[in-house]
């Protein structure tokens, strides 16, 4: 008989959503007139880019002729695309990125979960606690930690709380660490690492020959200066860093699926036989071997945004959102509640009132004014006592809802 990968049974499951989902149809099912407002999902919810719709049109009408079809595109990108992030998103902030370098996915997720598929399992993960799922249960899955323990953490693995305490970030580790997930803006709290922040972090990784993976899926959301839109504007980072990048929240991909990968070929691990590998190779024989490319049409969808007029359009949807994360934010202090987030990110964490679990508030919340969050304790053990809610809302909703909080939530 087949056997199974037993790594996959530690897993706690998809119990966070699957609970939000249960909770949620139970009270709709006992109270269905309820308006129920979900802020709890990271989905988008306005319309792509005018800019992006017109190329993904023309790309189609391309398709249905013999002499402009196009089959099998490169596994790496188009040049149009990759050339394109590479001038707007690098060039132009004075960070040198070579064709062979970046790598056009059907996401960051993806890529953020696969990444880890060309590091050895030996080596020491550490993760920020609250975290992006998909960075810790990957490496459960690949077996690269330990089982579940009773205090929510996994062994073998190097957490990093973030909370109020430490200004949501995290302290260097006290021991070596191999790999190093960082996500700036952070998901699920909102927040951001400074300039001087990120520095310590590509000198811990230089220091100690450790690799971050740094998720800057949220880029497009920074409006502070001292904030870095990328780590290879910080010194060094070309040498210990792979940055992750998606155009999911950027310009409204999230079901039209498009990210990308930069990997420098100065960024190296050790084999075996004591020799440095460039870590860019080992992707690229990971990502043709197991990828057949990006949809073309998406690709032309993706490289519109940074034309003029995609430019202005982006810097208008991702406005509209951070409108709705200022109003939710405000509206939470008005209401007396201590919020975070939502300033260069499009996710506020707020403290859960009275100290308050924060099941006990998603109940509260569902219960008493009929809005949907996602309880912080889902997202790490460092998570309990906050809670997340997403600006992705069209804006009557994301009205209503705070509307709700200020006037008819009790404590």
């Amino acid at each position: 008989m087949a056997t199974i990968n037993d790594n996959y049974l530690k897993l706690a499951g998809s119990y966070l959503f699957a609970e939000i989902g249960r909770r949620v149809a139970a009270f709709k099912e006992a109270n269905p007139q309820a308006d129920i407002i979900r802020l709890g999902i990271g989905d988008v919810t306005q319309p792509l880019p005018a800019a992006c719709i017109e190329a993904m049109h023309k790309a189609v009408d391309e398709l249905s002729h013999a002499e402009t079809f196009r089959g099998y595109g490169p596994e790496q990108g188009y040049s149009f695309l990759t050339d394109a992030i590479i001038e707007n998103n690098y060039t132009k902030r004075g960070i040198s990125i070579d064709s062979d370098e970046i790598f056009v996915s059907d996401g960051s997720k993806s890529d953020c979960g696969n990444i880890q598929e060309i590091f050895g399992l030996n080596n020491k993960v550490a993760i920020t606690d609250p975290v992006y799922p998909v960075y810790l249960d990957t490496n459960v899955m690949a077996g690269r930690t330990g089982t579940l323990q009773a205090d929510g953490h996994f062994e073998g693995v190097t957490y990093l709380p973030c909370d109020a305490s430490n200004n949501f970030a995290p302290a260097l580790p006290k021991e070596h660490v191999d790999m190093i997930y960082l996500c700036c803006p952070n998901n699920p709290t909102g927040t951001t690492l400074s300039r001087a922040e990120l520095k310590k972090w590509v000198d811990y990784a230089r220091e100690n020959q450790s690799v971050i993976l740094f998720d800057a899926a949220y880029a497009a959301y920074i409006t502070e200066e001292d904030v870095p839109r990328s780590i290879y504007e910080i010194e060094g980072a070309k040498d210990v860093a792979i940055e992750f990048r998606s155009f999911s929240k950027t310009a409204g991909f999230t079901g039209t699926r498009c990210g990308y990968t930069i990997i420098p070929k100065t960024v190296k691990g050790r084999a075996a036989d004591g020799t440095l590998v460039e870590f860019n190779k080992l992707w690229n024989r990971r990502h043709t071997t197991k990828f057949n490319g990006t949809a073309y049409i998406v690709q032309r969808g993706a490289a519109a945004i940074y034309t003029p007029e995609g430019q202005q359009q982006v810097k208008e949807l991702v406005g509209y959102y951070m409108e709705n994360a200022r109003i939710i934010r405000e509206g939470l202090e008005a209401a007396g509640i201590t919020a975070y987030g939502g300033v260069n990110a499009p996710y506020i964490w707020l403290k859960t009132p009275n100290n308050m679990s924060s099941w006990d508030f998603f109940d509260k919340l569902l219960t008493e004014v009929n809005i949907v969050g996602t309880p912080g304790a889902g997202f790490g053990p460092c998570g309990e006592g906050y809670f997340r809610l997403t600006a992705f809302g069209d804006r009557e909703n994301t009205l209503r809802a705070v509307d709700r909080i200020k006037t008819k939530l009790r404590f």
